[in-house]
């Protein structure tokens, strides 16, 4: 098989990633949706211009992350969420890193891509789904908000 370096077009896989919350690998997620942003369109129009409707840039928009993980011991994910239901916002920087298929190591060398969520802060907390006849991993899901998104591409 050819590495990577052979052909530098072949695209990552979407299963080799981490969430890191304030730099530091926070947990091992199943699944990171919602990595877009839209910006508003402002329709406008001069009586004196030609017969054409000028579409200017209005509002950036960005959609809220979804993490979903396997339920554990750990609580730091729902003790932010916590801190946010009792009042006090502690906002958090926030990056999504794609790996290559080397994965990821403590150097980062397999580290391809990452997006930055600025000031983000758990907006929503979904407990597991629990079934006394199912066969399936109690999984929680956490909804983030940001105030905004910067793409790096690391090679």
């Amino acid at each position: 098989m050819a590495r990577r370096e052979d052909n530098p077009f072949d695209p990552f896989g979407s299963f080799n990633f981490k969430i890191e919350i304030d730099g530091i690998t926070a947990a091992g997620f199943t699944e990171c949706t919602g990595v877009d942003s839209e910006t508003d369109v402002i329709e406008y129009r001069e009586g004196t211009g030609e017969i054409t409707v000028r579409k200017l840039p209005g509002l950036k928009k960005f959609s809220n992350i979804t993490l979903k993980r396997g339920y554990s011991t750990n609580t730091e994910l729902f003790e932010w969420r916590k801190s946010v239901m009792d009042g006090v916002i502690e906002r958090k920087n926030v990056s999504i890193v794609v790996y290559d298929e080397r994965g990821f190591d403590d150097a980062g060398t397999g580290e391809r891509m990452r997006w930055n969520l600025k000031d983000a802060w758990p907006s929503k907390y979904v407990g597991p789904e629990l079934k006394a006849s199912g066969n399936e991993i109690a999984i929680e899901t956490l909804e983030l908000c940001h105030e905004g998104i910067t793409e790096m591409v690391v090679s």
